[in-house]
């Protein structure tokens, strides 16, 4: 069986947008890359049900997000979505109210557009963060890298610069409402957070601790509390390492962090209470995985290293959560984020 998968890029170098590759997950190998869309940095990507692709987009001067409609052969770019200024570092789907979310770590901005019909984006809300922490990245002001939506159809937002998670609330109309904050450890650098099935537990990478936070979720009130802080990377490395992309099994079983650095994929246990328990570190066999997935039958990680221009293969097992590497020098040029069709 033949499984597709959409890769972002930087298009700093070779690299001239987002590609489409596929995973045989019979003969456990990865095909070559094909050019979906010409984009500058598409960095992050968000597919909806009604096959557009929604990508960061960076256009001369001007910032944004991209449209790419997949229902054409080929695959056509309908809209650049752009302003003046630095391109968002993520963006997400919300299909019950029809909404995309873009977060602006530059800027400091959550922006909220309306999809049309035709897969076209409309602005109905921006926020800016505000604040600082103690660490040099986060001297300049607040970042926001990260917002999607909790498990009640909010919208949680992470703030690498303030140390903060924020909650809002989201009318049909895609207008935000400040609901709590969640102040983590200073230094931490909240980057990307996954929740639990059921909802109530969630987990928090923190990028500039290299290290996560496993939270409780109130539903009631939207609040988090923190559980446990455990570290991605062993204590004795003491070069520089950012905890990136963080991602939990179907089965609430397992939780997966890659680290910029160390250059591994941190493995956890995940306990009947939520918290955590490392069992493996692995190398990702490249430089820089900002960004890995799992496929849609969870037999398999596909790891994307930035800075060594290639794609690393690993099987998982459902049973223990381990990895085992398969490939680890199939070419694709600057990946930064792998999306499963």
């Amino acid at each position: 069986m033949k499984e597709s998968f959409f890769v972002g890029t930087y298009t700093k170098k070779t690299s001239h947008g987002v590609y489409k590759m596929s995973l045989d997950t019979e003969t456990n190998a990865l095909s070559q890359a094909d050019l979906v869309a010409e984009i500058g940095n598409p960095t992050y990507l968000a597919k909806s049900k009604h096959n557009f692709l929604y990508t960061v987009d960076q256009k001369n001067a001007d910032g944004g997000v991209a449209v790419i409609d997949l229902n054409t052969k080929p695959a056509t770019v309908v809209q650049h979505a752009v302003t003046p200024g630095n391109s968002p570092a993520y963006v997400a789907v919300d299909e019950h109210r029809q909404l995309l979310y873009s977060s602006n770590y530059h800027l400091a901005t959550v922006t909220v557009y309306k999809i049309a019909a035709d897969g076209t984006l409309s602005q109905t809300d921006v926020v800016t963060h505000s604040g600082k922490g103690p660490k040099p990245e986060q001297a300049d002001g607040a970042h926001v890298h990260f917002s999607d939506l909790t498990p009640d159809n909010r919208l949680v937002v992470c703030d690498l610069g303030t140390d903060e998670v924020y909650t809002y609330d989201v009318s049909d109309e895609g207008k935000l409402t400040e609901v709590t904050r969640y102040k983590t450890k200073a230094g931490f650098g909240p980057r990307h957070i996954v929740f639990s099935k059921h909802g109530s537990t969630a987990y928090l990478a923190g990028e500039l601790g290299s290290a996560v936070e496993v939270l409780t979720y109130d539903q009631q009130n939207g609040k988090f509390s923190h559980l446990q802080t455990i570290s991605t990377i062993p204590s004795t490395w003491d070069a520089h390492n950012g905890a990136a992309a963080i991602k939990i099994s179907q089965d609430d079983k397992f939780l997966y962090v890659s680290n910029r650095g160390y250059n591994s994929l941190a493995v956890f246990a995940i306990s009947s209470d939520g918290s955590l328990k490392l069992i493996q570190n692995i190398s990702v066999e490249g430089d820089f995985p900002r960004d890995f997935a799992l496929d849609p039958t969870e037999k398999f990680i596909v790891c994307a290293n930035q800075n060594t221009d290639n794609l690393t293969l690993f099987s998982r097992s459902k049973e223990n959560g381990k990895l085992t590497l398969f490939e680890k020098d199939v070419a694709l040029p600057e990946g930064v984020c792998v999306v499963f069709e």
